[in-house]
Formats: C-alpha cells, sequence, structure tokens
C-alpha cells in the first residue's frame, strides 16, 4: 500500500477512486507548518536561518501522515503542480525524515495540470523528484514577506498611528489604486464638441457622417475646442451641398483570443458574470478538485493558477473534434492555432486554463452543477473552444464624403461593419470591460447602399458638447490586468492581494470600482516618502524577476534575500530618527487634494475658517490621523480624514452651531465636529444627548428639523398585533432598523426609520423572522448554506443572525467578514473563521479548533498564498494572542 498526500480532502477524495485500494489518499489541509508570527523566524545574521512551527491542527494531519506511511510500502506526494504545490510536498517530507519513519521505502513526487483519471494514474506512472529550484523559490518568497512585514509594520505602528501593516505586494497595488486616484483629484476637464451630419441616399435612406477635416486639415479627435468653432463649423454644414467621394467596402478577419489564464479569467468573470476575484477562484477550485458527473467524480477544468496560454497538443486535437462536430468544418481552421502570453514575466509553467474534456459541453454538465460553477464552465468551455475555432470575417465599409459650401470644404466620414462569417463568435463574445478590450468598429451596423459620386440630402447637423473625463478608477478586473502587465504578483496571489486591502479598509469596492481609504492614502504617502524604491513599480517587477530566476535554478535564493536586506535594513534603520513632524510635512504635501480640499469661496484650503488665523494640518492620534488647527487649543477645530470629503466638514467645529431648542425638553441642539466626524446635540455636559449625522446626511444639510428627529431616536411606531409589545425603529452600528421584543430587522434608508408605518413594520420583521430565526431566546436561526461536516465532527452552516450573516458550528459562531457574500463562503474560509472566533470566545473547544483548522483554507481560494503571506505582516496584538493560544493548544 502507498500513501498518497495532497493538499485538500475534497482533491484526496476525488484522487482516491481513481487509484483503488493499493493507494491511500490522505489530505494536508494545505501548508503543513509556516513561520512563526514572531520576530526571530527569518533570521539575517544566520545567513537567512528559518524556524518552522507545526501548529496544532497540522500536528494531527501529520500524524495521520505519519502513521499511515509507517504501515506503507512507499510515498507519493501529489501536491498542486506550483511552487506551493512544491513546497508542501517538501515540508511533508522535511517533516517525516525528522520523524525517522521513512527509512528506506521510495518517495516519489508527481504532478498533474487535471485531476481525471488519465492525467492522475499518467502521473503515477512518471514520478519525480521534488523541484529545489521551486522550493527555494517559495522559501525566497517566503523570507521577503516575512522581513518586510516584521520590519515594515513597526516603523508604520510608531510614525503613522492607526496604520495596520504593510506587505510587500499588497503595499505596491495599494499604490496602484492610490496614483489612480490622484490622478482623478489632478485631472482638468477640457470641452471638445463632435459634429456630425444625418445624411439621405437618393434612395431614401438614411445615415450619419461624421466630421472628419475642415478648412483643408485633418480634425485631431477633440480638435474642436469650443463652441464659437463648433458653430463656425456648424454653419458651413448647413448650407453645403454633399457628393460621395469614395466608397471602400475592405474585408477584416478578427482572431480569437487565447484561452484564460488565471487574470483573464478573473477580469472574464467580473465582467460577465459579475464576480469578484476571490469568488472566481473558489468556484474555479471547485471545478479543478472534481465533481460528481453520473457517479464518475472528475475534474471539469485544469489548474486555474497560470500565466500560460497554451494547451497540450492532446487537448488542442480534442478541441478540433469538438468544434469540427458541434460547429461544422467551416469553423476549423487549417491548422491549430498557437499562442504566446504578453505578461511581463510570464512563466507559462503550466497549461492556459481549459475544459479537460471539450466532449463535455455546458449543456451536458448542467444539471451537476450549482448556478456560478455552471455559469463559470460555460465561460471556460467556450473560450477554449473559441481559441481554436476559425477567425470572424467582417466587411467593413468606409464612406469619404465631401461638404461644399461656395468652395469653403469639409470632409465627413460614415464607416459601418457586417459580420460576413461570425467564426470563433459563434461560441465566445470577447469581454469589452474590466480588463479584456476588443476591435473599436466593429458595433458601428451596416450601411445603407452609397455609391460614389452620388449626391446626398442634408437631414440634420449634430454638434454636440462634451468634456473629457478622468481615467476610471480600478476595479477588481482591471486592478490585477495592471498588475500582470507590470509584472507585480504571480497568479496564485492576485486575488488574495486585493482581498487584504479590502479587509484592511485600504480600500473599498463600490459598485465594482475600487476607492481608496483615507488610512490607505495615508500609508501609501507615507511609504512613497520614505521607502520610495520598495513601493516603485520597476523594482518590484525586478524582484519578482529574480524569483522567477530562483524557480528557474538560474539565481541563488540566498543571495536574492542578501541584496534586497542590505539596503532595505539600511533604510529601516534611517526611519528611526524620522519625527513625526518631518512625517506630517510630507503627508500634508503629498495629500493636499485629500486633506485640504478646494473651497468654494476660493480662499487658502489651509486656513482654519473658524479661528480665521490658524493653519490646517494633518495630526496623528491613537486612532489615526485627522484635520486640526495650528492655534490648538486656544482653537480646537478638528476634522475627519476622508476620502469622501469635499471640504462641507470645514464648516463645522466643536464650536456649537445653534440649531434651534428641543421642543420637548427646551435645551439647545447645536451641531458640532468630533473626533469621528459631525453629530447633533441636545443640551450639555454627562447628561446631554448626541447623534452622529447618517450616512448620506452632511452638516450643510442640518437643520433644526432634521436635529430634532435624529435626537429623538429609537421613535415607538405601536404594539406588535400579535405580542402586544412595542415595535420601534432606531440607527445602530449596521445602520437603520426595526426592533420588536429583541429582534432587529434592517431597514433600507434612514428615511424608513421617521415613515415607516406599523403594518410595514410588522412586514419587516416577519420576513426576518422567517430568514433568520424567532429571534432572541427562540429557535436558531435557519441555515442559508450548508458547507458540510467539520473535521471534528458536526454540520458547519452559514446563517443570519440578529448582526448579520454568520458561520455555525456547534456553540461556535463566527461572524462572516464585511461584505462577503454569505453564498460564497467555502468550507475552508468557515474552518478559518470558526478557529479564530474559538480562540477568541473561550468555549471548550476553541484552542484545538482554533490550531486545527488555520490550515484547512490554504489551497482555497489563493490559499496557499493566503497562509504563506499571512503571517509576514505583523500582527495586531489581538492576532498574537491567537497565534499563542493556538501554539499552546
Amino acid at each position: 500500500m502507498n500513501v498518497v498526500v495532497v493538499e485538500s480532502p475534497s482533491k484526496a477524495k476525488t484522487i482516491n477512486k481513481y487509484l483503488g485500494p493499493n493507494y491511500k489518499v490522505l489530505a494536508s489541509f494545505g501548508h503543513v507548518r509556516d513561520l512563526p508570527a514572531k520576530d526571530g523566524s527569518v533570521r539575517p545574521d544566520e545567513d537567512f536561518e528559518m524556524s518552522w512551527e507545526v501548529d496544532a491542527a497540522s500536528a494531527k494531519r501529520m500524524k495521520d501522515i505519519t502513521d499511515a506511511v509507517k504501515a506503507s510500502d512507499g510515498l507519493i506526494l501529489a501536491t498542486d503542480p506550483d511552487r506551493e504545490g512544491e513546497a508542501i510536498s517538501w515540508h511533508v517530507l522535511d517533516l517525516l525524515k525528522k520523524k525517522k519513519v521513512l527509512g528506506d521505502k521510495p518517495v516519489k513526487r508527481v504532478a498533474f495540470n487535471a485531476i481525471t483519471k488519465k492525467a492522475v494514474l499518467e502521473a503515477i506512472a512518471h514520478p519525480r523528484d521534488i523541484d529545489i529550484s521551486l522550493v527555494d523559490a517559495y522559501l525566497a518568497r517566503r523570507a521577503l514577506d516575512y522581513l518586510v512585514g516584521f520590519n515594515l509594520s513597526p516603523v508604520l505602528w510608531r510614525k503613522l498611528p492607526g496604520a495596520r501593516s504593510a506587505g510587500r505586494v499588497q503595499s505596491v497595488t495599494l499604490r496602484l489604486v492610490c496614483d489612480r486616484e490622484s490622478e482623478i483629484e489632478r485631472f482638468v476637464s477640457e470641452e471638445y464638441w463632435n459634429i456630425s451630419a444625418l445624411l439621405k441616399t437618393p434612395r431614401g435612406d438614411e445615415f450619419e457622417a461624421r466630421l472628419v477635416s475642415a478648412d483643408g486639415k485633418r480634425l485631431a479627435p477633440r480638435a474642436i475646442g469650443n463652441g464659437e468653432e463648433a458653430n463656425r463649423l456648424k454653419t458651413l454644414l448647413e448650407g453645403a451641398t454633399y457628393v460621395v467621394d469614395s466608397i471602400e467596402a475592405k474585408p477584416v478577419k478578427r482572431n480569437p483570443s487565447p484561452p484564460f489564464t488565471t487574470s483573464t479569467l478573473q477580469q472574464a468573470a467580473s465582467s460577465k458574470l459579475g464576480f469578484s476575484a476571490s469568488r472566481t477562484m473558489q468556484v474555479a477550485q471547485k471545478l479543478y478538485e472534481g465533481v460528481d458527473i453520473g457517479g464518475e467524480t472528475v475534474g471539469l477544468i485544469t489548474y486555474m493558477r497560470t500565466d500560460g496560454v497554451q494547451m497540450a497538443p492532446e487537448a488542442i486535437d480534442a478541441s478540433r473534434k469538438a468544434i469540427a462536430s458541434q460547429f461544422g468544418d467551416r469553423y476549423l481552421p487549417e491548422k491549430p492555432r498557437a499562442y504566446s502570453t504578453k505578461a511581463k514575466n510570464a512563466q507559462e509553467a503550466h497549461e492556459a486554463i481549459r475544459p479537460t474534456d471539450f466532449n463535455r459541453t455546458p449543456d451536458e454538465v448542467r444539471r451537476f452543477l450549482d448556478g456560478d460553477m455552471l455559469r463559470l464552465y460555460d465561460l471556460v468551455w467556450k473560450r477554449g473552444i473559441a481559441s481554436q475555432m476559425a477567425s470572424a470575417e467582417i466587411e467593413r465599409t468606409t464612406a469619404e464624403i465631401t461638404a461644399d459650401k461656395g468652395g469653403q470644404k469639409a470632409g465627413l466620414r460614415a464607416t459601418g461593419s457586417v459580420i460576413r462569417f461570425d467564426g470563433f463568435i459563434a461560441a465566445y463574445t470577447d469581454a469589452k470591460e474590466d480588463g479584456e478590450q476588443t476591435d473599436d468598429g466593429d458595433e458601428d451596423g451596416r450601411l445603407p447602399e452609397i455609391n460614389a459620386r452620388e449626391s446626398l440630402a442634408k437631414q440634420k447637423i449634430n454638434a454636440s458638447q462634451h468634456f473629457t473625463e478622468p481615467p476610471p478608477r480600478y476595479s477588481e478586473a482591471s486592478l490585477i490586468k495592471k498588475m500582470e502587465e507590470l509584472g507585480i504578483g504571480r497568479p496564485s496571489t492576485y486575488a488574495a492581494t486585493v482581498t487584504t486591502l479590502l479587509d484592511r479598509d485600504y480600500i473599498t469596492n463600490d459598485k465594482r470600482k475600487l476607492i481608496p481609504q483615507a488610512k490607505g492614502r495615508l500609508v501609501t504617502a507615507f511609504l512613497e516618502s520614505f521607502f520610495t524604491r520598495y513601493v516603485g513599480y520597476d523594482f518590484t517587477a525586478s524582484l519578482e524577476e529574480k524569483l522567477d530566476q530562483v524557480s528557474a535554478g538560474e539565481v541563488n535564493w540566498k543571495d536574492v534575500l542578501r541584496d534586497f536586506w542590505k539596503d532595505f535594513f539600511a533604510q529601516i534603520e534611517e526611519t528611526k530618527e524620522l519625527r513625526v513632524t518631518n512625517v506630517l510635512d510630507a503627508l500634508n504635501e503629498e495629500l493636499a487634494p485629500l486633506v485640504f480640499p478646494k473651497r468654494e469661496d476660493g480662499g487658502d484650503p489651509r486656513t482654519c475658517q473658524v479661528c480665521g488665523t490658524g493653519k490646517l494640518s494633518l495630526k496623528l492620534g491613537k486612532y489615526g490621523a485627522f484635520v486640526g488647527c495650528s492655534n490648538y487649543p486656544e482653537c480646537n477645530f478638528t476634522r475627519q480624514l476622508s476620502s469622501e470629503s469635499n471640504g462641507e466638514e470645514a464648516a463645522v467645529s466643536n464650536e456649537p452651531q445653534a440649531l434651534g431648542k428641543d421642543p420637548h425638553t427646551g435645551e439647545d441642539i447645536t451641531l458640532r465636529s468630533g473626533r469621528f466626524g459631525p453629530y447633533v446635540q441636545r443640551g450639555d455636559g454627562k447628561e446631554a444627548k448626541r447623534s452622529s449625522l447618517p450616512k448620506g446626511w452632511t452638516p450643510s444639510t442640518i437643520d433644526h428639523e432634521k436635529a430634532v428627529a435624529l435626537l429623538s431616536l429609537p421613535r415607538d411606531i405601536g404594539a406588535h398585533p400579535e405580542s402586544g409589545k412595542m415595535i420601534s425603529t432606531g440607527l445602530g452600528r449596521y445602520g437603520p432598523f426595526v426592533l420588536h421584543d429583541g429582534t432587529y430587522a434592517n431597514l433600507e434608508s434612514i428615511e424608513d426609520v421617521f415613515s415607516i408605518g406599523l403594518n410595514r413594520a410588522v412586514s419587516v420583521l416577519a420576513d426576518k423572522q422567517s430568514k433568520a430565526g424567532a429571534g432572541r431566546g427562540g429557535a436558531a436561526a435557519a441555515a442559508l448554506k450548508e458547507l458540510g461536516n467539520h473535521p471534528d465532527g458536526g454540520a458547519i452552516t452559514v446563517r443570519d443572525g440578529r448582526y448579520g450573516p454568520y458561520v455555525n458550528w456547534g456553540k461556535v459562531n463566527a461572524t462572516l467578514p464585511k461584505g462577503k457574500d454569505p453564498q460564497s463562503v467555502t468550507v475552508e474560509e468557515a474552518l478559518v473563521l470558526i478557529a479564530e472566533r474559538a480562540a477568541k470566545g473561550g468555549t471548550t473547544k476553541g484552542k484545538a479548533t482554533k490550531a486545527k483548522t488555520t490550515k484547512a483554507a490554504a489551497k482555497s481560494e489563493d490559499g496557499a498564498a493566503k497562509t504563506t503571506k499571512a503571517k509576514a505582516k505583523a500582527p495586531a496584538k489581538s492576532k498574537t494572542k491567537t497565534a499563542s493560544k493556538a501554539k499552546k493548544g
């Protein structure tokens, strides 16, 4: 009997069915050891010696593997075919060697790009040794991430209170988002005009032509810069006669895009399916690891962490056969297509993402997949098969037209296109946003019959005013595309990097647009001012290139570390002498548009509007940065630093602004500004009642009526018709709500708090109870999703509770991160959340659970990237304590 080690239990289950009774397949649940989250785990003074720690969960997994190996004939390491997979195999083998259980038993390393019976059996038949170069590349990356995290993050904490931590790749990615925001702030819009003519042929057909030349000169895009020039040209066209100079119909071929890589799959899934990058990888992981198809468990797609665009020869042959049978010979090109990647520093170590069997169409597997899996598989299948199909044949027609008014001439052009043969478009149409752009001009539609030298009748002249727009904010997909173009990060880390920035609240995702938050911009400005090199795009890309050379066995990994550490350590040492005033001066300059937005009256944005003489500046407090006056304490004006600040808050200070008196108590109501933003207050002293302004309400809109309404909350609506207990509304941590007998239900808007009636309130509460249970003291909330069983037994479910969705296992409830879709939670993510909650909450299973399940998510949704990077960032105190508990457990 041979022991086979893989990462995940689902992968183990699938492979076990392929190999039969002579093999025992066990899961490591990702990495079995990691660098302890404390100083000294990587020691540059000892030539970068590294200390590894096996937590309780991994210790149990390793005991199971060790016991099985003792009774086995040999060991087969079958982890994923990438750097992280190689590292997991190396860790497992190293631990087994230290336990001295291998003896002379054979050890084999196998790798397969698809989890199908054929691929697995072929890999077993052709084993190899562990690729030490890949392991060295893993060690170098892990050490670099640790050294950056454990040395740069404390600098942030000391010099920039409120900042959380800084990572090697995350910091550069954050800079991309912040730089784009700065571009938008600096952008000056310019006016331009477009002019076109609606013309009619002698046969009565109408079409539109745009102005392209005038006064004997070709007009560049946006060349008409004002209304005066536009009116002059419009007048010329109004009185002109029109003749067709030439008409040309030109055949054009459009070729298909290559099959998906990790980044292009994330881009297409974003634009076509609305998936986040992390959701895309979660679903792809399931499709890769195996699905039960009519009693046979099989992986439906190849490995999904890749920057390669090639397909294996046998896959190309299979796709061509499928094209001929499903679309016809007309759609099959004479010879197979070959692709090469354009991404910077691409390794192309693996195939592109493709179906494992092109004959397994989306329609055939529809009944075996859930909605998201089917939609993503459909995308992969169509893109894969389209990549080998014939080109689309398009006829593009261009008509050149002369307008003549008494010798004054202008040129117009009309274009149109029609698809003569759809080719690959019959299977797949490229995405038009979030990264993947296609040829322009195919959407003009067909022109009517137009003949050279014939006259045209003018119907209407259109002159439209436009203004240039700033560059768009990044979406997740377009940010990942930019990272790939610059050579920042790798396929296994893209989604994890963006998720880390979102989790730290350095950026937010608003309607699929990434917006840097104030703390994110502060961190970026600090790093750009004092660690310029280490947030440089070229430097980061060149370091990635060196790490790729380590993977290829061309460079020694410790040489890379030595070169990096020498300069990085010197930079860290220099910041020890850095004074906070130096930091603030640099940030005031770097972040001027954010900190000091333009005033409507045109005054100096840095002059305090309260005292009139003080200068505004960034201040650093216990809870982060804020704007304050230089005349403090005589002037105690403060303003919260916000990415959405438009300067309106500057009119509010801690000096009370009277809004009137409370109609019931007679107390003064004032508008004030505090460290955490504007608020209204009734009365003075300890008994004063206060209420922060709800989201969407600005100080300039607050009047006496609104202030009274806010201070009157909670508002009683009436008695519940069944219980007789009062129903009320109010504002809480999670926004507006309605409350009855301990049961909270969210309301859609702040206006609902003041206007909702009894009937609707009862209905909202009933909807809440039907989804989440009977509330406090009642039955448990109904499960939104069943995730499976915990390794220690017992079901794991996702539920909706009083404070939002959470993961439940026995008596352990773990709240989902803000913005996390309950339906997208995976069992691996749930295990980590449960472990963290159990360690903090003191349940009987807490300590062991934390240690036991932390590694379980290692290969789910870039799990390898997350676990290898998570501890490299210097953790907050609470995280350190959690890690300590896990170690003791």
